[in-house]
């Protein structure tokens, strides 16, 4: 199948880079010979639960989108929560994050699924052009030299933790309990990534192909309320509704009862009722998707006529960008950045 966009040459995997992290998913194997213990187990769930609660609801809301607010202890003590996950520093994950909303859905997202699955899961991560920190596009959080120190040293906090988890239980506990639950928790947050604009329901108007998925709610603590989200960006609630379980909210929502988070935003009932797409506003996201994958098709047709393909492939691109233009400006959709958020 024709991906909508290529990647380009900085965008290959850097297999030797990656060694560390494929053997981070290989070492739960050795539990063949370790064996494992109810308490390894227990303390697998516990982690995973605990750690996607600091990447979702502490390196997304808060780093990423400023949804709510803490002091500054509190501010390097979640941030170090969430570095025990092992997904690099929270400013590199942020900066990366709000790249992603710039241009979601775009040639320049960094893991749009328009450029295939498995870039959008886990290619991009693995190759070079996404190592290093935009510290420009995460500056509000820059400012703060403990969380400079922290992106710098990602990696002590995950080692600190497994230190931990050997010292608990020996190697089990460290190969079942850390090992394990980081390897579940890499692809419990890759999803949001790779399925979470592929499988399930629209519920807003959004010019991304973003999509709410209840299942992917449960997995990851809320973030599966994709499309809300991607509608209304910078609240501390990603499940809209009753109905809709978010597990991190809840939380955050805890923490304000003692005074460790405050503010916390959540979307206005105007906003809540506007852009339904039930309504009959226009689909714009998946129209673009679809259009960008027919244009994929002129872009890639090496005939004789190829010159003709290349500039029908143009005037479609043009029709894609007009189009979005027009229905952004009939949909007024709300627009939050983070750094707006005081």
């Amino acid at each position: 199948m024709t991906t909508a966009y290529t990647r380009s040459p900085d965008e290959r995997i850097n297999w030797v880079r990656s060694i560390p992290f494929i053997v981070v998913h290989l070492i739960p194997l050795l539990a063949i010979w370790t064996g494992a213990t109810l308490m390894d187990w227990a303390i697998c769930i516990g982690l995973y639960v605990v750690r996607m609660f600091f990447i979702t609801g502490v390196y997304h809301r808060y780093f990423s989108h400023r949804a709510y607010k803490m002091g500054r202890v509190m501010q390097f003590l979640m941030a170090f929560g969430g570095g025990t996950a092992a997904q690099k520093g929270a400013l590199w994950w942020a900066a990366h994050h709000r790249h992603h909303h710039k241009y979601s859905d775009m040639q320049e997202d960094v893991h749009s699924p328009l450029k295939g699955f498995l870039w959008s899961h886990v290619g991009w991560i693995l190759c070079n052009k996404f190592n290093e920190t935009d510290y420009k596009a995460i500056k509000d959080f820059a400012k703060y030299p403990e969380l400079v120190w922290l992106n710098k040293y990602h990696w002590v906090p995950p080692t600190l933790l497994g230190v931990a988890c050997y010292l608990v239980g020996g190697w089990s506990t460290l190969i079942i309990g850390f090992f394990l639950s980081t390897v579940l928790l890499y692809h419990g947050t890759f999803f949001i990534n790779s399925l979470a604009h592929v499988f399930g329901k629209r519920r807003y108007v959004t010019s991304d192909t973003s999509r709410n998925s209840f299942v992917l709610a449960l997995i990851t603590l809320g973030e599966g309320w994709h499309n809300n989200h991607h509608y209304y960006q910078s609240t501390a609630n990603q499940g809209f509704f009753w109905w809709e379980i978010d597990i991190s909210y809840y939380v955050l929502k805890m923490l304000s009862w003692v005074g460790l988070t405050k503010d916390l935003r959540t979307p206005p009932a105007h906003i809540l009722a506007a852009n339904r797409l039930r309504d009959g506003h226009p689909d714009i996201g998946m129209f673009d998707a679809k259009l960008a994958k027919a244009v994929a098709v002129f872009e890639t047709a090496q005939t004789g006529a190829s010159e003709y393909y290349r500039k029908r492939a143009e005037d479609l691109d043009a029709l894609v960008k007009n189009t979005r233009q027009s229905a952004l400006q009939i949909v007024r959709m709300p627009r939050v950045e983070p750094a707006d958020a005081e």
